[in-house]
């Protein structure tokens, strides 16, 4: 297909066809799902095509096996709309008793999905995909492997981007038709996708109407708690403050169930080691974006705006870095996790793998300060673990926005900047 850029889920969805009978491509719009699935499918339908989706609708309850006729890999975009051929998805895998015949795609998730999950079980695996990494647009030169730095090698490259570079890359987002445009086309992307999502999109996931302006309100709010812990009650005070109308938790629940229906905020669990002390471990989420260009939009800021406010770009840097570390950590069969304890010591991301294996990760700008802060922070909680319980970490990495090398310090850590890393 012509400009195609590579992708990671290329890879794990020619895997995963290899041992499923059929893939759930999930994530949110204009993440590249469909130009995804159609390098591999042999025959698709588009549920969304706007002459023919009722009549799809309407074939789905009556006859759905008709939608299902086709050469395999068979593409089924926007199943969601139809949510019937779920379950005529799972009887077909299981009459055919074969691997490889369906791919689905969609950028929501239906009322009726949740209740059909589990009669999809074995048959049809789930397989998320996000928006592009900085090595997947080719913003990131992958001359360091984080595979590489799991088997503990020794890593040396030389970068020269920005800070006003990697703000771009922020805003910019890793939507693919973001990337190779001019500047200014390229940051309206995201600005664009956002406006869909306050107008349209929160409401049209389940057909309960939602006030625009609350939706912004709400994701500006959590914006500004990229990062951080925030309880939900903390980002509705912070909501209504100098408003005056209400908003109560229900609603707010509402909203934030709507948000991760389309994949639009992704938080990130804590990770649970086992540690010497008593230190009781905090178990609150960590908010974040399915993309740094989202809270940017939410913010109305941009790339100027940020190298003007360092303290914003940290966290917003902070959210783009976990966005490519999950996409990174996905082929290695792995996890990205936040930890904080009640003491205060807090570690940005937890790289977890399957088969036990971890790595730490601290998140920063740059500079020789907080490096050696983010550098003592990943020594102290290596320090807490206990390795009779469970082993070392297999790395400790400090992950830059800037830093003119890749390097393995005296102490063992790694530092990184984060247009040199792949996975």
């Amino acid at each position: 297909m012509k400009n195609y850029f590579a992708r990671i889920t290329d890879k794990l969805l020619d895997e995963r066809l290899k041992a499923k009978g059929a893939i759930l491509l999930e994530g949110p719009k204009w993440c590249g799902k469909t130009t995804t699935a159609k390098q591999i499918a042999k025959s698709f339908i588009a549920i969304d095509k706007p002459d023919m989706t009722k009549q799809y609708q309407q074939m789905a309850e009556l006859n759905p096996s008709a939608l299902l006729e086709g050469e395999v890999p068979r593409l089924i975009d926007e199943w969601q709309l139809a949510p019937n051929l779920w379950n005529a998805v799972r009887y077909e895998v299981d009459q055919r008793d074969d691997f490889g015949h369906f791919i689905l795609t969609g950028s929501a998730v239906p009322a009726e999905f949740d209740a059909s999950m589990h009669t999809g079980t074995g048959r049809i695996s789930r397989l998320y995909m996000r928006t592009m990494s900085l090595y997947e647009s080719k913003d990131s030169d992958g001359s360091v492997s984080l595979s590489d730095l799991f088997k503990g090698e020794d890593i040396s490259s030389v970068n020269s981007k920005t800070l006003d570079e990697i703000a771009f890359l922020i805003c910019r987002g890793g939507w693919p038709r973001a990337i190779g445009l001019g500047e200014k086309a390229a940051l309206f992307q995201a600005i664009d996708y956002y406006e869909a999502v306050v107008q349209n999109d929160i409401s049209r996931v389940d057909s309960v109407k939602r006030d625009a302006e609350k939706a912004k309100r709400l994701l500006k709010s959590y914006a500004r708690h990229v990062g951080s812990q925030a309880a939900l009650e903390t980002i509705r005070a912070d909501m209504l403050a100098n408003q005056a109308d209400t908003f109560d938790q229900t609603t707010l629940y509402s909203y934030i169930d709507a948000l991760k229906k389309i994949f639009v905020i992704e938080d990130a669990p804590a990770w649970n080691p086992n540690i010497r002390s008593k230190t009781a471990i905090r178990t609150t989420d960590t908010r974040y974006f399915i993309d740094p260009s989202i809270a940017a939009a939410a913010l109305g800021i941009g790339p100027k705006d940020l190298t003007h406010d360092l303290n914003t770009m940290g966290f917003l840097f902070e959210n783009l870095a976990v966005r490519d570390l999950r996409v990174y950590s996905e082929l290695l069969d792995g996890n990205v996790y936040h930890y904080r304890d009640k003491s205060g010591l807090e570690c940005d991301a937890v790289i977890h793998l399957r088969n036990g294996a971890y790595g730490l990760v601290e998140i920063k700008l740059g500079g020789d300060k907080l490096i050696e802060e983010g550098s003592e922070t990943l020594k102290a909680l290596s320090e807490l673990i206990d390795t009779n319980s469970m082993r070392e970490a297999s790395f400790m990495m400090v992950l830059c926005a800037q830093a003119p090398f890749a390097y393995r310090r005296k102490d063992g850590v790694y530092v990184v900047p984060i247009t040199s890393l792949r996975p």
